[in-house]
């Protein structure tokens, strides 16, 4: 105990200084405190980082979804596009979708899903049979964009 209080009276004689403040003290906050990347930074990161890859062939809702960390909201890419419709949040044919907004088309019974990067541009599978990047629409039959829904 009578150590204790030594080291006690001898942090509160000590200038409070950065080098000087005891271990129970907070950490100032920099003032150039960097926020977390947003969920569409995020989204498009991960489709960047398996840009080439094959691996999601076939299953591009599931690929979009996965982006969002997201697995088994929508069985399709068109049920997704037609529970924005249902919603009211779905741009048909808007070629200017803002990023992290998923890009649809109705290339097949089960339609086709992408991830706007903001600039005219999206990520998605089968694009020259992997996931790609390339400009909007690329594909036939371009339906529109909406926000994600998970």
């Amino acid at each position: 105990m009578f150590k204790r209080l030594i080291a006690t009276a001898a942090l509160a004689t000590l200038p409070l200084t950065g080098a000087a403040l005891p271990a129970t003290a907070a950490a100032p906050i920099a003032a150039t405190t960097v926020a977390p990347q947003s969920r569409a930074d995020d989204a498009i990161a991960w489709f960047a980082a398996r840009n080439g890859s094959t691996a999601y062939q076939g299953y591009c809702e599931k690929a979009v979804e996965n982006s969002y960390g997201r697995t088994g909201v929508y069985a399709s890419a068109i049920a997704n596009w037609n529970d924005a419709v249902r919603r009211g949040a779905a741009h048909r044919g808007d070629l200017n979708p803002p990023k992290g907004a998923l890009v649809f088309w109705n290339i097949s019974s089960y339609g086709h899903v992408g991830l706007a990067t903001g600039d005219g541009n999206f990520w998605a599978t089968s694009v020259s049979g992997a996931i790609g990047k390339r400009s909007l629409p690329y594909f036939s039959n371009y339906l529109g964009w909406a926000q994600p829904n998970f």
